[in-house]
Order: structure tokens, then sequence, then C-alpha cells
């Protein structure tokens, strides 16, 4: 019901008022639709940001229509000592997912909050959801707490929980970083086998060898580059090859009169697959 009530209020400040229905307007046939079908919004072809505020206020929504049904579940499982007992694991599991959703909703929150401050947009209505979003979601944290703090009393082992979303999202932050962290390193050949990155193996009596990457290569000598931003490395050479594997189709040698000017990536994930290190010797 609240999602009917939110919406319906939310319809003529945000996406205008008029007799007819306009195309890429959500109607109250939709809103209601949507509540009666207990499905997410129909969302047309309209302003992109209005769109990812119904997502995410579905979303929101959603979720905590699960953390009330987990609510009625740890409830009836922690009648009675001997249903505590036999239900401890579940118990904790649900509770675990309550404070999951609850840190999805945290963060699909301060998501929909930045992207209207990225926009610029004023809009008094939204901004209103946006407050009682937070409030809904502050007054069922403490539920939560309280919830587990009543279980405690009764002797269910709770401390396994992940309950920090700053903890969290810091964590998730930081996977972030290390997954866009590369390296690479160029020179000549007998640049790179001096400070220890290459290393010549095979051939006979000198002749033919390869060269490839030290197992034991100096990190140090290498620059530290984030893949989701960098899209072309500058050489300035007249030749270049890479010494390690990354897909040819991922990337490109350009400059003019065939000369090894910059490297370019044209598909980061592709081109980093492979290996998190990039060394090209250059002539």
């Amino acid at each position: 019901m609240k999602k009917l009530i939110y919406l319906i209020l939310l319809m003529p400040f945000a996406f205008g008022c008029g007799g007819g229905k306009k195309e890429g307007v959500i109607t109250a046939e939709d809103s209601l639709r949507a509540v009666s079908g207990g499905q997410t919004v129909r969302i047309h072809d309209q302003d992109s940001s209005i769109q990812s505020f119904i997502r995410g206020f579905n979303e929101i929504q959603d979720n905590l229509d699960v953390i009330k049904e987990k609510e009625k579940m740890v409830t009836v499982n922690s009648k009675s000592a001997e249903m505590r007992k036999s239900k401890q694991e579940q118990i904790v599991d649900d509770i675990q997912a309550m404070y999951d959703m609850m840190n999805k909703n945290k963060q699909r929150l301060a998501a929909m909050k930045a992207k209207f401050a990225d926009a610029g947009k004023k809009n008094e209505v939204l901004e209103k959801f946006i407050t009682r979003l937070t409030a809904d979601l502050d007054a069922k944290n403490i539920q939560i707490e309280e919830l587990k703090t009543q279980l405690e009393q009764m002797n269910v082992a709770m401390a396994t929980l992940n309950t920090n979303y700053e903890e969290e999202k810091q964590q998730s932050s930081i996977k972030t970083e290390k997954l866009n962290t590369a390296f690479y390193a160029f020179g000549s050949a007998k640049e790179l086998i001096k400070n220890n990155v290459l290393t010549k193996e095979g051939g006979f009596i000198g002749i033919g060898k390869n060269q490839k990457l030290k197992e034991d290569f100096n990190k140090e000598y290498f620059t530290k580059v984030d893949v989701s931003t960098t899209t072309s490395i500058v050489l300035g050479a007249k030749k270049a090859k890479l010494i390690t594997t990354h897909p040819s189709g991922s990337y490109k040698i350009e400059g003019a009169d065939g000369k090894a000017e910059k490297l370019t990536i044209l598909n980061s994930e592709d081109f980093w697959s492979a290996s998190k290190y990039l060394v090209i010797v250059v002539e």
C-alpha cells in the first residue's frame, strides 16, 4: 500500500498534470497495476532520472517487504527455548539476510541521492520522498537491532553477523579498486632485462632466445594505472612488441608512418583479463 500512496502523490508533481494520458507518463492505472499485481511500476521512456528514482524506490520497498517476512519467521522460530535451539542456525541466517538487505537499501538510497545531486535537479517532492525513505530505513534498522538484542538475551549467538554498512562499503570499495588496478612498464629489451623485468630463455648458444617476464620480476619498476579510466599509453617509439599476454583484438598500436607512438586499449576488460601486468619492448 505504501508504494501506491507514494507513487500516486508523486505523479502530478514529478511528471506534470493533464487530462489525457501522454506518452512516457506513468498513470494512476500503472501504479494500481503495480501494487495490485505485486509488481514494480511499468516504466516508459520518461526522463532517466525519474526512471532511476522509481526503480530505486521499488527495489527498496521490495527489500523491506522481504525483511518483514524474515522478521515474522524469526519471531515464530524464537517463541520457545526448544524452538530456538532447533532453529538457531536459521534464525541467525534470517537476521543476517535482513542486515544484508538493509545494507543494499542504504547503498541504493545513497546512489539515488548522488544521482539527483549530480544532475543538479531541484524537485521538492522527490526530495521529500528520499527523506521519508531515509526515515523508514532508520526506523527499520532500529527494529532489527531491537530484535537482535532480544535474541541475544535469549542466548541466541549473534557474534558472526556482519552488520556494519560502512565497513562493508569500505571493503567493497577496496575490492573495486583492486579489480581496477593494473601495472605497465615499457623500454628497450636491454633496459627491461637490466631492471629485472625480463629474462631471456631458450635458444642455442645465445641465438634465438625468447624474452619473457621474470618469475620474480621487479614490481617497483612498473607504473600503476586505473583500468576503468586508462584507454591509451604513450610509447613514443619506432616499434613496439607486447611481452605479456593480452588478446590481440583488445588493443592496437598506433602512430604515423608505421611508428609505435601509443598503445590504444579497445576493450579494457578483455585486455587485462589474462594479466594485470603489461610489459612492452620498444625500439
